[in-house]
């Protein structure tokens, strides 16, 4: 799967967005440590919201939802895309070229650049957007490397894997290879139906955390939990 078959599957800003939240919630409840893979912050900016993944190894995503719609930029630090592939750290012809006025701020968003010999350049392999008015999500034109160089050139099949798929039952079988717990279904599914968190509701999806030490990350993320059930 390349960009282009991934701007296919993705559902629609709002249902991004709100997987985006769950996946956060998630992450965060079996995460008491605080080093969660999947994170949401609702104040990212004035108006911005970010989603964003890290595995801690040099892959990441970053999914900015803006008042014009929604900027996805994707790296996998392996793909022989990578601007590390080379010499002047350029990004992939027809990466960002056609990516619309209303994202050139992402595009040298300081959070998403490495210092490169001539100046920041995007650590990027993957690159989707979507303006509100657009009936599907977008990338530029790309030629991708040959299959027999790479079946997965830009990283976008395993990257976005979970967000592609995006059912409670994804997550769980992602929860079950990272973190190595058995989830119980019906707990994941209210997180990915939005309901509140509830003392009782962190407890079910992992003992060793409680609801106040999350009411932070829960109020950065912008979803609802209730208090006095902790």
């Amino acid at each position: 799967m390349t960009a282009v078959d991934l701007a296919q599957r993705l559902p629609s800003i709002a249902t991004v967005r709100a997987l985006s939240q769950s996946f956060a919630v998630l992450d965060a409840i079996l995460s008491p440590d605080g080093y969660a893979t999947y994170t949401f912050d609702g104040r990212w900016a004035e108006n911005q919201e970010l989603a964003a993944m890290d595995n801690g190894s040099g892959d990441e995503y970053s999914i900015v939802f803006t008042p014009a719609g929604a900027f996805i930029r994707g790296f996998d630090h392996e793909s022989p895309m990578s601007p590390y592939a080379d010499d002047d750290y350029a990004l992939w012809p027809g990466l960002v070229e056609s990516i619309p006025e209303q994202f050139a701020a992402q595009v040298t968003e300081p959070a998403f650049c490495h210092e490169g010999g001539a100046g920041p350049f995007l650590t990027a392999t993957v690159c989707l957007w979507r303006l509100d008015g657009d009936p599907a999500w977008r990338t530029g034109d790309i030629e991708f490397p040959p299959p027999e160089q790479s079946l997965d050139p830009d990283g976008s099949d395993w990257l976005f894997d979970l967000l592609a798929k995006g059912t409670p039952e994804a997550y769980r079988a992602y929860a079950t290879d990272y973190f190595e717990v058995s989830l119980d279904p019906a707990a994941v599914r209210e997180i990915f139906e939005h309901r509140p968190v509830t003392g009782d509701l962190v407890r079910r999806l992992n003992p060793r955390t409680d609801l106040t030490s999350l009411t932070e990350t829960l109020d950065t993320i912008g979803y609802p939990f209730t208090a006095e059930n902790a």
